[in-house]
């Protein structure tokens, strides 16, 4: 019921989408076509011609208003309101006006140029979960203004552009995307990241899965790979890096600085985010860990000082623990607050007043127990199935693989010599370090 209601959900959207009106599409006018085209007057005389067009691409609106034209008049780059323009065509502006501004055009906060900083760029298919390019974009009158709807990213419109100008007039759209279905970048578009608002498509690429989120990341040059980032949250950021090449991820993190660096390292799981910074130089990760907490700095050094090849090099320190009188009711509320790390918790670690373990009691048991149980009850429940499994920090992978299979489990808890749980050994964390050749996060991807 849920999957029909979504896709019904989807349906609607789709459907209320600018770009599926037959009378939009039929009257789409492509920016690459009007650019160099004339400004005609009310008299129909040719005053100048089409620089580039001026939108608000940031704004609350879905679809972009244009706010004006840049318009060659003899020498100069005069800025046209789009209060002053009658109608634009194919190729072509006419003005309801004979008054025009001559001064010199000059960017203000928030105004993109659409030829000059969105047209032959990057942007996110947003439906299409990849990169792609503009080849053109579309105009069309909408509500009483000019907006725009549409963005082309097929080869043909690109090897159009290169022929005739009367081809790139009047084109013929190939495979045009709306506009809320893409998320462009300009690095004129705002002041800063604090102020952009983010319109649905952004908002969409927060639900975009972390693996498809890291092919994006991949996918994308410096600029618009640090601008994608300023629009995420840094939780949401650090799961998308934690499924990336460790090449790119490292690239991202020097690309980012080391205070922003250290703030996604800081969201990160510890087993990865220890991954990421033995990939950087000593210097780099001294400077990132410096701009941690002084708890997370310390975790993560221990377990940088740890051989990466051993249980206590390559676990993760993500733990849910209980004691004996925990109700079953008291340590799902436990796990209920550690949701956002779901895939890194599979069991709970049950512990005894000193803090040793007493027994690591999987999900499952927990979801079929009652509420009112105590944990001290499924630990003597279990107790009929044999002892449990864990390794010391110093036991090698391989062995720890070994364990992993003779227990059936889905992970093994690492303990000190007195007993007490230090981190846990997950089996995708296992086969990414028996086969690092493979690159350690395309296990996890591939595992979903």
């Amino acid at each position: 019921m849920a999957t029909s209601a979504r896709l019904r959900d989807r349906r609607v959207q789709l459907a209320r989408r600018a770009t599926a009106s037959k009378a939009v599409r039929g009257s789409l006018v492509s920016v690459a076509g009007l650019v160099g085209g004339p400004v005609i007057n009310q008299a129909g005389d040719d005053v100048g011609r089409v620089v580039d067009v001026v939108a608000r691409l940031y704004g609350s609106d879905p679809y972009p208003p244009v706010t004006g034209l840049v318009v060659r008049v003899g020498r100069r780059r005069a800025f046209l309101q789009v209060d002053a323009v009658e109608q634009v065509n194919a190729g072509r502006v006419r003005l309801r006006t004979a008054r025009m501004d001559l001064r010199e055009y000059e960017r203000r906060p928030g105004e993109v140029l659409l030829a000059r900083d969105v047209l032959d760029h990057q942007l996110v298919d947003v439906d299409g979960v990849q990169v792609t390019r503009a080849a053109d974009l579309y105009l069309a009158p909408l509500a009483d203004r000019i907006v725009l709807v549409g963005v082309d990213v097929s080869l043909p419109t690109l090897l159009r552009r290169l022929g005739p100008r009367r081809w790139q007039v009047r084109p013929t759209p190939e495979r045009v995307l709306d506009w809320q279905s893409v998320a462009p970048f300009a690095e004129h578009a705002t002041e800063g990241p604090a102020e952009v608002h983010l319109r649905g498509t952004r908002a969409t690429l927060h639900q975009l899965r972390p693996a498809d989120l890291a092919d994006v990341l991949e996918d994308l040059g410096r600029a618009e790979r640090q601008q994608l980032l300023a629009w995420l949250e840094p939780g949401h950021a650090a799961d998308a890096l934690e499924e990336m090449e460790p090449g790119e991820l490292e690239n991202l993190l020097r690309e980012a600085g080391p205070v922003y660096a250290a703030q996604m390292l800081g969201e990160m799981e510890p087993d990865e985010a220890v991954d990421a910074l033995r990939d950087l130089g000593a210097g780099e990760r001294t400077s990132l860990l410096d701009q941690m907490s002084p708890a997370q700095a310390t975790g993560l050094r221990e377990l940088l000082a740890r051989p990466e090849d051993t249980a206590g090099g390559a676990m993760t320190t993500r733990l849910v623990t209980a004691v004996r009188e925990h109700t079953v009711a008291e340590v799902r509320g436990l796990l209920a607050e550690q949701a956002e790390h779901r895939t890194e918790i599979d069991a709970v670690a049950v512990v005894d007043t000193d803090g040793r373990l007493i027994a690591d009691i999987p999900l499952f048991h927990l979801t079929v127990a009652e509420d009112t149980s105590t944990m001290g009850d499924v630990v003597d429940w279990l107790a009929q199935f044999g002892t449990q499994v864990v390794v010391g920090p110093d036991t090698p992978i391989d062995e720890v693989a070994d364990h992993l299979l003779a227990s059936r489990a889905s992970s093994l808890l690492v303990v000190d010599e007195n007993e007490s749980p230090l981190g846990r050994m997950l089996a995708d964390d296992i086969l990414d370090a028996l086969l690092p050749e493979r690159g350690r996060r395309h296990f996890r991807r591939f595992l979903q």
